[in-house]
């Protein structure tokens, strides 16, 4: 397994959880990379996305300013801190590797996909 999400869990509605992505053969460090989510029934959907350097982030409408994307390069590791957190946000949420050095809010511009780690939120 290339990508290793981790950090998931169960979380009252308001509070907060980091989730972790790890690339165990540190061939992400010049890629763009991104979170998606997929809730029961539903498609998979774009959270979040952080260019190479960090430099570059975009947001999904629905998280923007709850969620915060981050890379530390010389731990070859992505986070994803989420705050405010709503039953809406009740999803696997998956990591990805871009195939350029900037993310993307498209599926398809992905080429390396995480396991998952799964986030529920209670009411």
């Amino acid at each position: 397994v290339q990508l290793q999400a981790s950090g998931g869990g169960l979380v009252q509605a308001g509070g907060s959880l980091r989730l972790s992505c790890t690339d165990s053969h540190r061939t992400s460090s010049n890629n763009g990379m991104g979170w998606f989510r997929q809730a029961p029934g539903k498609d998979r959907d774009f959270v979040a996305s952080i260019s190479w350097n960090g430099g570059a982030t975009l947001y999904a409408d629905s998280v923007k300013d709850r969620f915060t994307i981050s890379r530390d390069r010389a731990k070859n590791t992505m986070y994803l801190q989420m705050s405010g957190l709503t039953p809406e946000d009740t999803a696997v949420y998956y990591c990805a590797t871009a195939r350029r050095a900037y993310g993307s809010r498209t599926r398809s511009d992905y080429v390396y996909w995480g396991q998952g780690t799964q986030v529920t939120v209670s009411s």
